[in-house]
């Protein structure tokens, strides 16, 4: 396995900081690692300059920064050029990535949804309307500003049009480029504690620890993966992550399904156990 991680901005022949550790684990275990410029791969510009460091793979995997499925693609197709071969390719990168890809397999699992594709108030309204009333969590194809909780996240009652499309303009406004596609509407689902949060390669959980958000916090009750199991195995998703948490009823409930490339590994969390599980 090659890894490939984002390279310093500052010093570019060194991995960026927040993943060095994990390039330090893979280095350890015998893995090649190799720096590609994120910004330029975010950007679109000079891709084959961004990947101009990675060396010929035949199973290579990302660790890094957020892309969208079209700049992923683009990334895959340079390193293509380069005899380089991602694990996971850009058809099942976007269907982990964004919301409508995963969302029609583990319906049963996670909160109800409608989306938008582009940003007109009157599909807003039409996916609002087809979603009910009460209230509902919104959100992009790919992430929400659930740190603005109350201006750009949560919509108290779906029937309150102007009220859920000054949420829609606030979310916009905060994602700012960075917003993917269109919106998504989530029927809101009282939940008891914290998100755990799941890593699948092949199909098979391989690691499950605590959210990236709450690092030294993990549910008081015990997780039964076995539904997730048949959703990530019906998916075909290489590398994934899920995240879950407990309903106020006991339920366990779908919160996420992320390509795990670009997921977020917990401080708490060794490198070195998620290289082993990937290698």
């Amino acid at each position: 396995m090659l890894l490939i991680v984002p390279a310093d901005p500052l010093r570019p022949r060194r991995p960026d900081p927040h993943f060095a550790p994990e390039a330090q684990a893979a280095r350890e275990a015998g893995h090649p690692v190799a720096v590609v410029d994120h910004d330029a791969l975010a950007s679109g510009r000079d891709v084959t300059r961004a990947v101009a460091g990675v060396p010929a793979a035949d199973d290579a995997v990302y660790r890094g920064w957020m892309l969208s499925a079209a700049r992923y693609a683009g990334f895959a197709g340079a390193l293509r050029a380069r005899q380089v071969t991602l694990r996971t390719d850009a058809d099942r990168y976007r269907r982990a990535h964004e919301l409508p890809g995963w969302y029609a397999t583990a319906a049963a699992l996670t909160p109800q949804s409608r989306w938008t594709v582009g940003v007109d108030r009157a599909d807003f309204d039409r996916a609002r309307t087809a979603l009910g009333g009460g209230p509902a969590v919104l959100r992009d194809w790919t992430k929400s500003a659930k740190h603005h909780w109350h201006e750009a996240c949560f919509v108290p009652e779906l029937a309150d049009g102007d009220a859920a499309w000054r949420v829609a303009t606030r979310l916009r406004e905060l994602r700012d480029d960075d917003f993917a596609c269109g919106f998504v509407l989530r029927r809101f689902e009282p939940l008891a504690g914290v998100e755990i949060r799941t890593w699948w390669v092949g199909g098979r959980c391989v690691l499950t620890g605590p959210h990236p958000d709450t690092p030294t916090e993990l549910p008081d009750v015990p997780v039964d993966l076995g539904p997730l199991a048949a959703v990530v195995t019906a998916l075909d998703l290489p590398f994934v992550t899920a995240d879950l948490a407990c309903r106020t009823d006991g339920r366990w409930r779908l919160v996420e399904i992320g390509d795990g490339q670009v997921s977020d590994r917990p401080s708490t969390m060794a490198p070195e156990s998620l290289v082993a599980a990937l290698g």
